[in-house]
């Protein structure tokens, strides 16, 4: 048994930290909102005061979080929890945030004696749920050894991407992917509905057919299609569309970095900006079907 001290219990995290507790880990759990609170604690994981409180004697710290700003205040300053965390604690960071953002933390981490990974997941909420994320981890082997055991409890897949700040790199390489699959797939499908296909035989067509890709798989954008899916729940639980535009544009400023040429990751930020813009950021990022369908 570890002890665990889990921060950020969102649609992702919150499962995260549920599997943790009943794989028979002792996990104090904390979310800044209290809805967030009150589900973890009815699902039997106790729930700590603050993060501070939650970390007190933790063996290893688990974050999943929105975005860098969250992250690096969580961990960085004198109140941040490397201030608190004793030397040989083991940190690993499943948010999706700046490669650099999380080579700073790593570096503090590192100089008082932290181990510090960043894993961020791919997976969706169901995968969450199921404990089936791909987890794509930066930072030291012997660190992801350590976290192995506890990956193993949240996920099916754990790639080592390298040093540092790899596995946000790769993390937002997979989500530009994504992004632009799913604007793809909604096109389609789009396509194919206003011209009075069925949405679910054009779908298994085309999931069995070259344009296969995992949102025919398993999140179709068009309700009603995969039952579990965000789109047959009103677009709800699943990953924002504001989440997606973050991501894109990290990806961007990498892009930018390094002079590389991502013309349809850029497309695909500023679609899903005037999605948002429409007052849609808060729901799932496959609910951008709605700007291509015929009304």
């Amino acid at each position: 048994m570890t002890t665990i001290a889990f921060i950020g219990l969102g649609n992702m995290g919150g499962p995260m930290a549920v599997n943790l507790h009943k794989a028979g880990h002792a996990v104090q759990a904390y979310d800044l909102f209290p809805a967030a609170r009150e589900r973890l604690a009815a699902a039997g994981v106790p729930v700590a005061a603050s993060a501070a409180a939650a970390a007190v004697d933790a063996e290893v710290v688990v974050s999943m979080l929105p975005a860098s700003a969250h992250v690096e205040g969580l961990y960085l300053g004198d109140d941040g929890l490397l201030a608190r965390l004793a030397p040989g604690t083991l940190v690993i960071d499943s948010s999706t945030i700046a490669a650099a953002s999380a080579i700073k933390v790593a570096e503090v981490a590192a100089a008082r004696g932290i181990a510090f990974l960043d894993a961020p997941v791919s997976g969706g909420t169901g995968g969450a749920i199921a404990g089936t994320l791909t987890f794509m981890v930066g930072g030291e082997a012997q660190a992801l050894e350590r976290a192995r055991p506890l990956l193993e409890k949240m996920g099916a897949n754990i790639f080592h991407a390298g040093a540092a700040g790899a596995g946000q790199t790769a993390k937002i390489c997979n989500n530009m992917l994504l992004g632009v699959l799913m604007i793809g797939t909604s096109e389609a499908i789009a396509l194919g509905v206003a011209n009075g296909l069925d949405p679910k035989v054009l779908s298994e067509i085309m999931r069995r057919s070259s344009g296969g890709n995992w949102a025919l798989e398993k999140y179709n954008p068009l309700p009603g299609v995969h039952e579990n899916a965000p789109a047959s729940k009103g677009y709800a639980g699943g990953f924002g569309t504001d989440l997606m535009l973050k991501d894109l544009g990290l990806a961007q400023e990498s892009a930018t970095a390094v002079k590389a040429a991502t013309p349809l990751g850029g497309l695909a930020r500023s679609i899903y900006a005037a999605h948002s813009l429409a007052g849609h950021g808060a729901l799932d990022f496959s609910s951008v079907i709605r700007l291509l369908q015929k009304h």
